[in-house]
């Protein structure tokens, strides 16, 4: 049994009244009351629940303007009805034809249940038009939200879920784990002041959770979950009701000053691992404002906008959906250079880390002058990948012996260009290093929401750190997919992927997304830059057509090679053939790692240490000359990224941001 308030009726006289019954039949009724009169019961609707174990609904939610109605049911499933147009029509009518009440029914018990009855043949029995079967698991949903134009579902699995309407179908957008320990989430409750409350029950207490702080604001012993309760908040006092052992129990606390003042609230829980600027965003009455994806131990990533103005970071999104920390980003950007489309900012958002396990979510960024941001994110979870994924699902697996290692995912990189004539596909592909020492090639399929492993090469026998693609095109406009890896052992190896990629479209199409891993080439060319390992890597491309590779060690030296493509003739006929012309060293250019560089011009080299120094470097023939040193306040840096923007007198600055125990940007 639920009352559901449902719009078009007056909340304090009348309400909508759900009751699951025999052979999964729902029925929905309206039920509207006057002082001193027995109420007045409508049938306004049958439904038939899918067939489980447990077959009755748990919680439900109008969505008036699509004439549409929302359950939960006890298997976990969400469950889309249509609302009957014309039973809504009749009971509106007869509503304003009696001045917004129902009609007055005998004061007789005897003659309100046929008065119900009587219309039940009439009403057809409505079947879903949508099913997500058993999404919070077997313990059922506890409660369904709507809040500007999301529908927000909760279960006893310890997330809660953002969903959409998509022509008459539910949509899974993402999926938040607020905090750990809170398993059984009952109800999500928006805030006046932006702030999202989780209540729920972590073990025997009742749990109010703030999403904006990352805090319990109360916490109640009542003895757990399986108990009826009520919580109400006001700005005046918190009171908490539930049964206990028979008893009726009140749990009241009357609001305190807060004496405890934030004076610069976490952006994590722990280290920040990695940065990537997604972009800018022009709003209007704001300055420029950044967007960056940040990655931290903590498990999260974070998608917040930093303003060079108010020099505050707002978050606007967090990501909670690996198990491990996240260790490494990359973007695949949308319509244009930058990302920029006509709705505003957009990319394909890929984190990694520990557990093998890739994340891919579909991110758009648009001005929204109301929030205190003045930017609006939303975040679609378009696919992920594990691939242990097999292992956890086997049975008795706590009796075998686990022969993979925990592989960690180090770094990650777009494969460039492959959306051309030579590849007609929508498939994008995805380069990784892994700590099981080797370079992995994944495919993504956005339209049918897969991420496969489709090439992977165990050359480096080692921990691969660094992974960077890059796309060169012959003057006749053919393009090669180029590949640069770099491992533990100081040493750098340059692929050749693009047999390899086109091989792996063609097994796709013919597999249906299912294909076994395919063996890599032998690298083209492999540079022993240093004497440790490889902590940074960067790639760019001169205005001659070759290539400057940099890179950075543990032992603080930076190495910088020039590369050129050339047309080998082999045996099998024309290939790839790479050509090392130049090699420039300069050892202990800091002090500490070097965990980043970027090659801003073919002359100008800028990489940063956990020594907590940002050096300017001038390249000329066989030596590295350093320009100013800058000195920065993050501890223990972890990665750097970088950005050219042209001011309007037509001057370029570089700008930086740099991640480790903080966040900087210069």
């Amino acid at each position: 049994l639920n009352w559901v308030p449902r719009p078009g009726l007056l909340p304090a006289t009348a309400a909508a009244f759900l009751a699951s019954g025999p052979d999964g039949e729902m029925l929905w009724l309206d039920v509207t009351h006057r002082p001193g009169q027995a109420p007045s019961v409508r049938l306004m609707g049958r439904y038939l629940l899918p067939p489980c174990k447990q077959r009755w609904h748990t919680c439900a939610a109008f969505l008036p303007q699509e004439g549409l109605l929302i359950c939960g049911d006890r298997r976990g499933s969400l469950l889309l009805f249509p609302c009957s147009s014309s039973s809504v029509r009749a009971a509106e009518s007869t509503s304003i034809a009696n001045g917004g009440t129902d009609p007055v029914v005998e004061d007789s018990s005897n003659e309100l249940e046929p008065s119900c009855l009587l219309h039940k043949g009439t009403l057809r029995l409505e079947s879903p038009l949508s099913v997500l079967f058993g999404l919070h698991g077997k313990t059922g949903v506890t409660s369904l939200t709507i809040h500007r134009d999301y529908i927000y579902s909760t279960g006893r699995d310890g997330v809660y879920r953002q969903l959409r309407l998509q022509d008459q179908q539910l949509v899974v957008l993402r999926k938040h784990r607020p905090c750990k320990g809170l398993q059984w989430i009952e109800e999500l409750r928006f805030t006046s002041d932006g702030d999202l409350l989780v209540l729920g029950f972590h073990a025997d207490n009742f749990v109010v959770w703030s999403s904006r702080t990352g805090e319990n604001l109360h916490c109640i012993p009542c003895g757990g979950g399986h108990r009826s309760w009520s919580y109400c908040s006001s700005p005046l006092a918190e009171v908490f009701a539930f049964i206990k052992s028979g008893d009726v129990m009140l749990y009241h606390r009357e609001a305190e000053p807060c004496e405890q003042q934030v004076l610069l609230p976490s952006l994590h829980g722990r280290e920040i691992t990695c940065v990537r600027r997604l972009g800018a965003m022009e709003v209007p009455g704001h300055a420029t404002l950044n967007v960056f994806v940040t990655g931290s131990e903590d498990t999260t990533a974070c998608v917040l906008v930093l303003s060079e103005n108010s020099r505050a970071a707002v978050p606007l999104a967090r990501l909670s959906d690996h198990i491990s920390s996240v260790r490494t980003l990359a973007f695949a950007m949308g319509p244009g250079d930058e990302g920029f489309g006509d709705e505003g900012l957009s990319a394909l958002l890929f984190s990694a880390g520990g557990r093998a396990q890739i994340e891919c979510y579909q991110l758009l960024c648009t001005g929204d002058a109301v929030s205190e941001s003045a930017v609006a994110c939303q975040v679609i979870h378009v696919a992920s990948h594990r691939l242990d994924k097999h292992w956890e699902q086997k049975k008795n697996r706590h009796k075998l012996v686990k022969m993979d290692p925990e592989t960690r995912y180090m770094s990650l990189s777009v494969v460039p260009g492959t959306s051309t004539k030579q590849l007609p596909t929508p498939w994008k592909f995805l380069a990784a290093a892994c700590s099981d020492g080797s370079v992995r090639i994944f495919g993504l399929l956005e339209a049918a929401q897969k991420l496969v492993l489709v090439a992977e090469s165990f050359h480096h026998q080692r921990c691969v750190l660094k992974v960077e693609a890059f796309l060169h095109t012959w003057t006749g406009g053919e393009r090669r997919h180029l590949l640069c890896s770099a491992a533990t052992d100081g040493s750098i190896a340059f692929w050749d992927i693009t047999g390899p990629i086109m091989d792996a479209v063609d097994a796709l199409h013919q597999a249906e997304g299912e294909v076994q891993p395919l063996a890599l080439d032998a690298p083209l060319v492999t540079v022993m830059a240093h004497s440790c390992g490889v902590n940074s890597l960067h790639i760019r491309k001169t205005p001659e057509g070759r290539y400057l590779v940099a890179s950075g060690s543990d032992d603080g030296s930076i190495h910088i090679c020039l590369l050129e493509v050339a047309l080998g003739r082999g045996e099998a006929g024309a290939g790839t053939c790479l050509q090392v012309l130049e090699q420039v060293s300069r050892p202990c250019a800091h002090a500490a790692h070097v965990t980043g560089i970027r090659v801003l011009r073919p002359d100008l080299l800028l990489s940063a240490s956990v020594d907590q120094r940002l050096t300017l470097w001038n390249r000329r023939l066989g030596e590295l000359v350093p320009l100013s040193t800058t000195f920065f306040h993050v501890p223990d840096l972890a990665e750097l990224d970088c950005w050219e923007v042209v001011e309007a007198g037509g001057e370029l600055r570089y700008y930086c941001v740099l991640c480790g125990q903080g966040l900087e940007m210069l």
